[in-house]
């Protein structure tokens, strides 16, 4: 479409532009009901239809079975930072934290209001430019739970694999920006939350997959708002939801289906990342943040010599038709965003322009 431009934008990100064409159509009128989406109840016909095919389509995609639930919240992520600890952490219990970037940090200091929480394992010492190897990790002796961010949008690191956790232990992962990136097995979990609006769908849609049994073990004395089995037992329709966004990460997970689900998801975004990474790596001017071993595949973090230099590049990108490649502000440099719905030629193009600007910079 020649009215738009390239978006590398962290989120609210890229969406499939099939996705967004039949968004145009069903914001105006959506299944010949004569209303658009956003104008129907929750509690309607169409939008119970919509739902229950979002929620089937996402169990579809990754295998998940009933013993748990697929719910659709609000608050972002960072509402999960609280409700995690709030319903899973009792005050004489510890909660074990991976911390690999701003958002671990973020979710650490939200559960230390709740509970005891140990640090298993940090990157903070290496100013989170790469994942600890596993042998790195120190558990303490009895968590009742384990927290990782699995990809770091900020430095442009990401968990290549779920590490060991010990036996029995639930893990609960933060997957806002690499959720159906590739492959998941929800087993491994007890729990996975992820803010939409990064790999998804659009803003303010939390997905939650959580195990049955973690439901009804949380916390019964929170709010009535801040409790899962509350959303759980309502099927996400205690209280009116985003029936906008859930609407859209419905019509993203057929996309995603319709592309070949989600190990097709994993080839075309190594292949795209792959594009740029070899490009940096050779560059004279530009340099990634992230080791190689722990670089992500959505969140591509680089710099060049100076911040002189890096808004010279952002404003010159602009005017060329790149959005979103300014880095993230606690850590400066540039940052390229490529979601599953960035199509590769808009990394080639990326990539082109970053050549004509080394030529004329370097």
């Amino acid at each position: 479409m020649t009215d738009r431009i390239w978006n590398f934008g962290a989120g609210p990100a890229v969406l499939p532009e099939p996705v967004l064409k039949k968004a145009m159509q069903d914001i105006w009128n959506v299944a010949g009901s004569g209303l658009g989406i956003s104008e129907h109840s929750h509690r309607g016909k169409v939008f119970d239809k919509v739902i229950k095919e979002t929620e089937q389509a996402c169990r579809d995609l990754a295998g998940i079975g009933d013993d748990y639930h697929v719910l659709f919240l609000q608050g972002g992520a960072s509402l999960q930072f609280s409700m995690v600890p709030m319903n899973l952490l009792p005050k004489d219990r510890t909660a074990d934290y991976l911390v690999t970037g701003v958002w671990s940090e973020k979710a650490v200091a939200e559960a230390k209001r709740f509970g005891t929480v140990h640090e298993a394992v940090s990157a903070a010492a290496t100013k989170f430019d790469r994942i600890p190897p596993v042998s790195d990790i120190k558990y303490s002796s009895n968590p009742v739970y384990v927290h990782l961010t699995t990809n770091n949008t900020i430095y442009g690191t990401q968990w290549i694999s779920e590490p060991p956790v010990p036996a029995g232990v639930p893990l609960i992962a933060d997957t806002s920006s690499d959720m159906f990136s590739r492959p998941i097995d929800v087993k491994k979990y007890g729990m996975i939350y992820a803010g939409a609006q990064k790999n998804l769908g659009p803003s303010g849609v939390v997905l939650v997959i959580m195990r049955n049994d973690l439901v009804e073990a949380g916390s019964k004395d929170l709010p009535t708002m801040l409790q899962y089995r509350t959303f759980a037992k309502e099927h996400s329709l205690y209280n009116t939801p985003n029936t906008f966004g859930i609407y859209v990460m419905g019509e993203v997970f057929k996309w995603i289906k319709a592309e070949g689900g989600l190990a097709a998801m994993a080839e075309h975004n190594a292949a795209k990342a792959r594009v740029l990474y070899d490009y940096l790596d050779q560059s004279k001017l530009f340099k990634a943040r992230a080791l190689p071993g722990s670089r992500s595949l959505m969140n591509v973090c680089f710099f060049t010599a100076s911040d002189e230099l890096d808004n010279k590049f952002v404003a010159e990108a602009t005017r060329a038709g790149f959005e979103g490649l300014k880095g993230h502000r606690s850590a400066g440099g540039l940052r390229a965003s490529i979601y599953n719905a960035m199509p590769a030629a808009g990394v080639r193009a990326l990539v082109d322009f970053m050549k004509e600007f080394e030529r004329a910079n370097g």
